[in-house]
């Protein structure tokens, strides 16, 4: 599986696994440590996480199931997210909102290491924008981070682009920048590639994870007279190259010139297998603007 270079020291998998939903699989070490390893084997070596997936217990899950191959961690590239705050138990959090402080990204930094077992991130990333987002404080943390070998990389997550420049013009002036921005993207969702986002991440080499690749299932939803006029398409498009409906989504995602890396949420590695068919179709061009415009729901002018 071809790699997307993130920076001169960091390659991630075109593929990238999630952790959201690792809590409700309700496995064991061993069964978490043997999809990890199974995960490798195929090609897929960068895993997603963030410090709130499963009300803050998926990091522990996946660094308890790591300590089961400490080598492991030498494949991987590993992400982690903060910035949201969830009312929770844990850590004795109070309401519901954005904290980008020093405190809190150092903090969830420290928390997240000691959960997953591991020594640095490959990439921090802030999860929201936040309205009370301070540039120079941000700058001031994540340069301390990375000079400490805490973080080998820093992004974000759902910005847009006013968002992104104010941000990242600050990082340079440190000689630091916005090396990934995660963002929704599927056939269904089409916006980031609509309003400009994803040519402006281009512009500035910013590369793009796409969550919710699949749209969260809502293309399978038969009631949606979107998903019903999508996926008339996509399903002849299945047919036609002997796959299934998934492999034609991330076909249509991998067709777009960023280089987009999915990331999934499943458990079941028979979609991994099928995400990895996906990536080796070549849509033509109409093919891909032919999902494009049943999506849009008419033609393009």
């Amino acid at each position: 599986m071809e790699s997307v270079q993130i920076n001169k020291h960091i390659s991630y998998s075109r593929l990238i696994q999630g952790f959201w939903r690792a809590k409700d699989w309700q496995w064991t070490d061993q069964q978490l440590n043997y999809y990890l390893n199974s995960l490798v084997e195929r090609g897929v070596t960068t895993m997603d996480h963030a410090d709130i997936y499963g009300g803050y217990h998926c990091e522990t899950l996946f660094g308890n199931a790591l300590k089961l191959s400490p080598n492991l961690r030498n494949e991987l590239q590993i992400i982690t997210k903060c910035g949201i705050i969830l009312p929770s138990t844990p850590y004795h959090e109070r309401g519901h909102r954005y904290d980008h402080s020093a405190q809190h990204i150092r903090q969830s930094v420290e928390r997240s290491l000691s959960n997953m077992n591991i020594e640095y991130l490959d990439s921090l990333l802030l999860h929201r924008p936040s309205p009370l987002m301070d540039p120079e404080e941000i700058t001031e943390t994540v340069k301390a981070l990375v000079f400490e070998g805490k973080i080998k990389s820093f992004g974000v997550s759902n910005f847009d682009n006013e968002q992104f420049d104010l941000l990242n013009k600050r990082l340079m002036s440190e000689q630091l920048h916005i090396t990934s921005n995660q963002l929704e993207i599927s056939p269904y969702h089409l916006e980031t590639i609509d309003n400009g986002v994803l040519s402006h991440m281009m512009k500035d080499d910013v590369k793009i994870m796409a969550w919710s690749p699949l749209a969260g299932g809502k293309l399978f939803d038969e009631k949606d007279e979107k998903s019903r006029r999508i996926m008339k398409v996509i399903s002849s498009l299945a047919v036609k190259y002997d796959v299934s409906h998934s492999s034609i989504m991330i076909a249509w995602l991998s067709k777009l010139p960023a280089k987009i890396m999915p990331v999934l949420g499943t458990h079941r590695l028979e979609r991994i297998d099928e995400a990895i068919s996906g990536l080796n179709i070549e849509l033509t061009q109409q093919e891909w603007f032919d999902v494009y415009t049943a999506s849009l729901g008419h033609d393009i002018k």
